[in-house]
């Protein structure tokens, strides 16, 4: 009873530090981008200047090209992962300070390269973050973990995007970025008191083996390409319909641009924490492969809801219940796919494999995007959603094939620690 107890304790301790956590890595996010871009036109900057700042993203979807860095060296305390995690985030802390002392249409230049290494700080936190949680949680806590992450990271970049930029108005920017580099520095509690991982995984020795060894042993496994599809397929026709949502609510429907804001952004932001936060407790009864095929499912399902919509025109219910649905059903499959992409990291190499996998799943999305306003240019909104549908066909088709090899996932038999 007391082992039992103990175990408790432990294990609401490492669920625990994921809402925060999750928070830390979405707060510098909008600070290097949208509410950046608003200071930058407030202080009166040219737009040529400001859409060069769109570059500053590029970090973050380059980041697996130092992330063996991070799997080969630790710092000298708080060990491999909370290490990395407490330097990134007072590095963090004090970049958001410096803004603040940095007048944009003054010195554009140097608040551009401030803005580069907050993007390059953020995405290093985040590949460490990411680490940290699929080394921490056990398999049957991955689901509810994700979920507790996916919650903080969406609270902190509505506190970095939309409180940032009410409270510009009301104390200036400097003293927001100020207050911003305040609010980074409550990661560094919650990195000192989080759990280390109950098992020790040996770093890579060497820097080559750091950059090697993660894609030598992932395809060493069997059904590798396999995975990797699934990856890429999983998430692509809700990637897709997303692409042209608020185009689509806008221009396609006839809803204001308030309309959108009120329902389609604050509907669709509490709908996807719930959807985070339900999918992650499901998992843990459903397991992995159900939840990701039931999740699939629904994301899929969720796409008709706006070609119900684009029929019947402009009703408020049926916008309401199509944004509800699909933003809940996309927040059940995020926390699934999450899970799944966790479990197929060694824990030799979890800072690079993830950062690996995650930017392969994100590459879909980049794909599908371009298409998608000539697609209805040319056959119209209803026959467009009900094509992201059929594109989510092939990832559940896939997925049912590979159960087995997900099941092996489920039961931790798919990678080595």
């Amino acid at each position: 009873m007391k082992y039992r107890h103990f175990t408790l304790l432990h294990m609401n301790k490492r669920l625990a530090v994921m809402l925060p956590l999750g928070f830390a890595s979405g707060l510098p996010l909008a600070l290097s981008g949208g509410t950046l871009q608003a200071w930058l036109a407030v202080d009166g900057v040219d737009i040529r200047t400001i859409g060069l700042f769109s570059i500053c993203g590029i970090p973050y979807t380059i980041k697996f090209l130092w992330s063996p860095a991070m799997d080969r060296f630790s710092m000298p305390w708080l060990g491999r992962r909370r290490g990395w995690m407490f330097v990134t985030q007072c590095v963090l802390a004090a970049v958001l300070a410096t803004m603040a002392l940095v007048s944009p249409a003054a010195m554009p230049f140097r608040m551009a390269v401030l803005a580069v290494f907050l993007a390059f700080s953020s995405a290093s936190q985040d590949i460490v973050i990411d680490a940290y949680r699929t080394d921490l949680l056990k398999v049957h806590e991955r689901g509810l973990g994700v979920g507790l992450s996916v919650t903080g990271y969406r609270i902190a970049m509505l506190v970095s995007g939309a409180f940032a930029l009410i409270m510009a108005d009301m104390i200036g920017w400097s003293l927001t970025y100020l207050i911003m580099a305040a609010v980074m520095m409550t990661g560094v509690a919650v990195t000192f008191a989080g759990p280390e991982p109950e098992e020790e995984f040996s770093a890579p020795v060497t820097l080559a083996d750091a950059v090697w060894g993660p894609l030598s042993e992932f395809f060493s496994r069997p059904g590798a390409f396999f995975f990797l599809a699934v990856i890429v397929l999983y998430k692509l026709g809700d990637a897709f319909a997303g692409t042209l949502t608020t185009a689509f609510l806008i221009r396609g429907v006839g809803f204001s641009p308030t309309d959108v804001g009120t329902i389609n952004k604050g509907l669709g932001l509490a709908s996807t924490l719930a959807g985070a936060l339900v999918g992650g407790g499901l998992m843990a009864r459903m397991g992995l492969f159900r939840s990701l095929m039931f999740f699939g499912v629904l994301q899929a399902a969720s796409n008709l809801s706006f070609m119900i919509l684009a029929w019947m025109g402009k009703k408020y219910w049926v916008m309401i219940a199509a944004v509800g649905f699909e933003n809940l059903s996309g927040g059940m499959g995020t926390a699934a796919f999450v899970a799944f992409l966790m479990s197929l990291c060694h824990h030799r190499f979890t800072a690079t494999q993830y950062a690996l996998l995650s930017a392969l799943a994100s590459a879909g999305r980049v794909f599908v995007g371009p298409p998608s306003g000539f697609l209805v240019e040319w056959i119209g909104w209803p026959p467009f959603f009900f094509i992201t549908t059929l594109v989510a066909v092939p990832g559940l088709m896939l997925l049912a094939w590979m159960r087995e090899d997900i099941s092996c996932l489920e039961e931790g038999l798919g990678t080595h620690s």
